[in-house]
Parts: C-alpha cells; sequence; structure tokens
C-alpha cells in the first residue's frame, strides 16, 4: 500500500502525539482528519479489545454544534427520528436523512442543553447541509464546528478504567447518556457509547490543552489493566454489524434499507425534511436490505470495493465490508441484498478480489 502523503488538508489530532508513541502503524483518513487503523496487526488489535481495554484516538469523530433558540427545530428537521422526549444528558443514535430519504450521515446525537446539540458525525461534511437548511428556513441557530474531540475508552475493562480518572460515579452513567465530570478543572460530557461491541465511554474533550494529559493519565492509570493505544477494528465491527457510513451505506440508501427503520418515527417527527419520502418507504417497505453474509473458504483479502452478490449468475446484492474473524473461524461480512435473496440461510456466491467464494446470508450477525 502506498502512504498517505502529509498535508495541511488532512488534519492531526490533538493525541496524534500519543497516537504516534504508541506505535500507529496505519491510518485512514476520516472527516479530513488521521484517523489511526493499525497498531500491531488487525487480528492482535482484535483480540486485546476483547479481553482488555483500549483508548481511541477519534477525534475525527467531529462535533457539528447546534445553538439558538431554534437548534431543536432543525435537529428535527435532519433526523426522522421523534426527538421530542429527549432530555437534556441523553444521546440518540440519529439516521440524518435528505429530501428523498436518503442517507446523509448516522451520527450520535448529544442534547447538552434544549438549546444547544452537538452532531458527531460519521464521515461526511455534513455541516454544509445543516448550514444549507438553517439558512434557507432562516432559523435562528448558530452552527459551527466547535473545538471538541472524542478519546474512546473500549473494551471489557473500560469501566475500571474510566473510574480511575474521573471516579466510581462514571459507572452509575447509563447507555447512551452521558454526564458531565471533572479533569484537572475542565469538565467533560463523558458518554456510555463508542464503536465496538466491547462496551465503554466516549470522552468529549473540549479544547487543545487538555488532550495530551487526559492521554496519559489514562495508560498511566491502566498499566496493570494492560491498557493500550487502539482503534475501531475491521473485525470486530463487522462481527457486531456495525455499519460504516460510506463503505455501507451511502446517500443512495434509505434508513430502511440499512436496518435503521426502527430509528424512524415517520408519523410523529413532523418537520423532518425527508419525512414524505420516508412514509412511502415505510408503506412499501424496502426492496433491498443490509444483511450478514457468511463467506466460505480461507481467510479473505481486505475488501475496500463492493463485491458483488449472484446467484445463478444473477447480481442480487453486493458485499461491502468482510473480514476473517478468529473467534468464529469464518469470513464476516456485511451487504446490502435484494428481499428475493435476503431470508437466512439463502445461498449465494460472491465475487471476491481473489476469486468467486460459496456464502450464505444470515438472519443476524455474530455478535
Amino acid at each position: 500500500m502506498a502512504n498517505i502523503s502529509p498535508s495541511r488538508r488532512i488534519r492531526r489530532t490533538m493525541f496524534s502525539e500519543g497516537v504516534e508513541a504508541a506505535g500507529v502503524s496505519a491510518y485512514t483518513v476520516y472527516n479530513h482528519m488521521l484517523l489511526p487503523t493499525v497498531f500491531k496487526s488487525v487480528q492482535e488489535d482484535y483480540h486485546h479489545l476483547k479481553e482488555a481495554v483500549q483508548v481511541w484516538d477519534v477525534a475525527c469523530e467531529r462535533q457539528v454544534e447546534l445553538r439558538g433558540p431554534d437548534a431543536a427545530k432543525l435537529m428535527q428537521m435532519l433526523t426522522p427520528r421523534d426527538l421530542r422526549g429527549m432530555l437534556p444528558g441523553r444521546c440518540f443514535y440519529v439516521p440524518i436523512v435528505d429530501e428523498t430519504g436518503g442517507m446523509l450521515n448516522d451520527p450520535v446525537a448529544v442534547k447538552l442543553a434544549e438549546d444547544r446539540w452537538w452532531i458527531s458525525i460519521a464521515d461526511s461534511d455534513l455541516m454544509l447541509w445543516v448550514k444549507g437548511i438553517a439558512n434557507g428556513y432562516r432559523l435562528d441557530v448558530l452552527i459551527d464546528e466547535p473545538d471538541v474531540s472524542p478519546l474512546a475508552v473500549q473494551g471489557p475493562k473500560a469501566d475500571e478504567l474510566v473510574a480511575r480518572v474521573f471516579g466510581d460515579s462514571v459507572r452509575d452513567v447509563r447507555f447512551f447518556r452521558f454526564g458531565m465530570f471533572d479533569f484537572e478543572g475542565r469538565s467533560m460530557a463523558v458518554a456510555r457509547s463508542g464503536y465496538s461491541k466491547q462496551g465503554g465511554f466516549e470522552i468529549y474533550v473540549d479544547g487543545t490543552d487538555k488532550g495530551m494529559p487526559l492521554w496519559n493519565a489514562l495508560m498511566e492509570a491502566g498499566r496493570d489493566l494492560d491498557v493500550r493505544a487502539g482503534c475501531p477494528n475491521g473485525i470486530e465491527r463487522v462481527e457486531g454489524g456495525l455499519l460504516s457510513y460510506g463503505n455501507d451505506m451511502t446517500d443512495d440508501n434509505t434508513p430502511h434499507e440499512c436496518g435503521l427503520g426502527r430509528f424512524c418515527d415517520t408519523q410523529t417527527a413532523i418537520g423532518c425534511i425527508g419525512r414524505d419520502a420516508l412514509l412511502r418507504v415505510a408503506k412499501e417497505g424496502p426492496t433491498k436490505q443490509v444483511r450478514a453474509i457468511d463467506i466460505q473458504g480461507a481467510p479473505v483479502p481486505g475488501c475496500d470495493r463492493a463485491w458483488d452478490i449472484e446467484v445463478g449468475g444473477k447480481r442480487v446484492g453486493q458485499v461491502t465490508s468482510a473480514a476473517y474473524s478468529p473467534d468464529f473461524k469464518t469470513n464476516v461480512a456485511i451487504g446490502m441484498v435484494r428481499m428475493t435473496h435476503w431470508d437466512d440461510g439463502t445461498q449465494v456466491r460472491v465475487h471476491t478480489t481473489d476469486g468467486v467464494r460459496d456464502a450464505v446470508v444470515r438472519e443476524s450477525f455474530w455478535a
């Protein structure tokens, strides 16, 4: 693989110094920033994530801040999820859609106050869309990217590590909620969330001066827990069916196609830009949908492009992410499959980059 050439257009993060000292061996670019993808190896990082605890530089999950009297109104215009019952201190996973119901992003919305929200975005220039909506509807709201960078702590020992730094009360934070906790005189939002199935927290670090002090404090506090620098792991996320925007879904897909219909309250989410389009989708149902795909044979190569799924020479979908799972002893994959072939146990063939493989559609993911 070729190297990524450094540039001011590809931003470092407030944690990059710690990431480099920890021996990062590969990056990708995410929201115009560096995102680590490998430290020891994908397989070794995978096992360690499931056994111990890791600190992740996910500063690339940039925040789009909505602030002002119309902040809540604008937030509801962006998503088909009904936000009326959402209280400050809550985090909601929210599909963001355009006027056709197409997915623009699948962020976590963080409600700090009635008039202040953070949208913790996946990889797309969502702020341009948000600014356009606010300007076009002349809403009384300020939109910008605050100097806030998430730092994730993930793994079975995450509770113990975070409690050592922020105090035992952090253990009481419930799933997809957050609390404000002090670190060296700075109040930080600490949410029980994260891009793994192993459990953990995301710490929203406000301002660059506390970035490396917090990184170092977590590393020091977790020495006996075998803490390491880590990153979202490609094997673990596919096992758990965690979708990646831009890989497993794009603006060509509706939330219902992505298996996110349960987050679409189209009858009650009044004001959502794509509501009318999604009402039709909800009534008629999707013609294709995300499914787990069990690919037979030896470990598959890296899936950096879509692989066709076919039956009897006819294309019936595509695999968008795939990896060999050491724990499940099979090639785990995420695919978008037509309704005619999405039933559990359907036999298909996948055109990988190293040949055609037999595969089976699964009803549920592995973890």
